[in-house]
C-alpha cells in the first residue's frame, strides 16, 4: 500500500529547559586564547578537553606517571619513523628515561643502519625498481647481514647484534641513530621480521638461519620487557601488522604465565586508524584493565608535540 502525504503533527511535541540536558560539551571544555610569551605548556594548558587533544593530555599523563614510578615504557616504531627524522627527539627521550625499550620491524632497523652509515636513507623505488636496483645497496644488504649473522651466533638478537656492532664500531652518524643510542644508554632494542619482506633478505649474505632464530629471540627478549608494563605504557609509532601482532601475542604470553598487566596504557599514532593497531593495540590488550587511546596524525607533527608535551607539562 502506498502512503499519502501526510505531514507529522508537532504540535504537542514535548520539550524541557536546556539548563536540565545533561551536555557533553561546556565552556569548562573549550579551549583557550594562547599568550606567546607564556611559554609551551600554558599552550598545552589552553587546549580544548576534548577528543584527541584530551587524549593528548591523557597520554602525556601516563608516561610521565610511568616515568616518575618506574614504570616501562616500550616504543614500537614502523620505520616511516625514522624516515621522517624523528629519531633525535626519540633519542633525546631516551637519555631522559622514557624509553624502556624499543622494537623495530625489519625496515626500521634497514633505515636507522643507513642513516648511522652514510647519513642518508629512503631510496626512490620508482626511479630503480624497473632497472632491478631497488634494495641493492652492497654496504647495507652485505653489512647488516653479516652483522646479523655473527651477532645471533654468537647468542644475541638481531637488534641486540647491530647495537652491539655499533658499539664496538661506531658509525660516522652515530649521534642520531636509534641503535647506536641503545647501546649507549644501555637500552634494549629488538627487531622482528617476515623473511622476504626487507631489502636486505634479496642479498647473497642472507641467512634464513641466523633472522629467523635472532627474530625469535628478540620476540622472547620483546615478552620480558611487556611482562614488566604493569602500570607503564606502550606506543605503536607506524607499524601496520608486524609490531601489532608481535605485541597481541607477547601480551598473550604473559598473561598465559599468569604476569598482571594492570594499569596498563596503549597508544597508536599514526596518520590513518587501521584495525590492527585498533584492535591488537588500543583495544584488546587493556580490556578491564588499562586504557586505549588512538591519536591520528603525521609523525612528524605528532611525535615531536608528544615529546614536547611530556617535558614541559606540569
Amino acid at each position: 500500500m502506498a502512503f499519502p502525504y501526510d505531514e507529522f503533527d508537532t504540535a504537542d511535541v514535548q520539550t524541557y529547559p536546556l539548563a536540565s540536558r545533561q551536555s557533553k560539551v561546556t565552556v569548562d571544555h573549550f579551549a583557550k586564547a594562547w599568550d606567546p610569551a607564556s611559554g609551551f605548556d600554558t599552550w598545552l594548558a589552553s587546549l580544548p578537553r576534548l577528543l584527541a587533544a584530551a587524549d593528548l593530555r591523557a597520554v602525556v599523563d601516563a608516561m610521565r606517571a610511568a616515568r616518575q614510578a618506574e614504570r616501562g615504557i616500550i616504543w614500537g616504531l614502523g620505520a616511516h619513523v625514522i624516515k621522517t627524522g624523528l629519531s633525535p627527539v626519540l633519542i633525546d627521550l631516551m637519555a631522559r628515561g622514557y624509553v624502556s625499550a624499543l622494537a623495530l620491524n625489519g625496515a626500521g632497523l634497514i633505515h636507522d643502519y643507513e642513516v648511522a652509515l652514510a647519513g642518508a636513507t629512503s631510496e626512490d623505488v620508482d626511479a630503480v625498481l624497473g632497472t632491478g636496483q631497488f634494495g641493492m645497496s652492497d654496504e647495507t644488504g652485505r653489512g647488516l647481514n653479516e652483522i646479523i649473522a655473527t651477532g645471533v651466533g654468537q647468542g644475541m638478537g638481531i637488534g641486540q647484534s647491530v647495537a652491539a656492532h655499533f658499539a664496538r664500531v661506531p658509525p660516522p652518524f652515530a649521534s642520531v641513530s636509534l641503535l647506536a643510542a641503545a647501546a649507549r644508554l644501555g637500552v634494549p632494542v629488538t627487531v622482528h621480521v617476515a623473511i622476504g619482506t626487507d631489502i636486505i633478505h634479496m642479498h647473497p649474505a642472507a641467512s634464513g638461519e641466523a633472522l629467523g632464530a635472532g627474530s625469535l629471540r628478540d620476540f622472547r627478549y620483546l615478552t620480558s620487557s611487556v611482562a614488566k608494563l604493569a602500570g607503564g605504557v606502550y606506543l605503536n609509532c607506524g607499524s601496520a601488522v608486524m609490531l601489532p601482532e608481535v605485541f597481541l601475542k607477547a601480551v598473550s604470553l604473559v598473561r598465559n604465565r599468569g604476569i598482571s598487566l594492570d594499569g596498563l596504557t596503549t597508544v597508536n599514532l599514526d596518520f590513518v586508524r587501521l584495525y590492527r593497531p585498533e584492535t591488537n593495540v588500543v583495544r584488546r590488550p587493556v580490556a578491564g584493565i588499562g586504557k586505549g587511546y588512538s591519536i591520528t596524525g603525521h609523525h612528524e607533527l605528532l611525535l615531536p608535540l608528544l615529546a614536547a608535551a611530556i617535558l614541559t607539562a606540569g
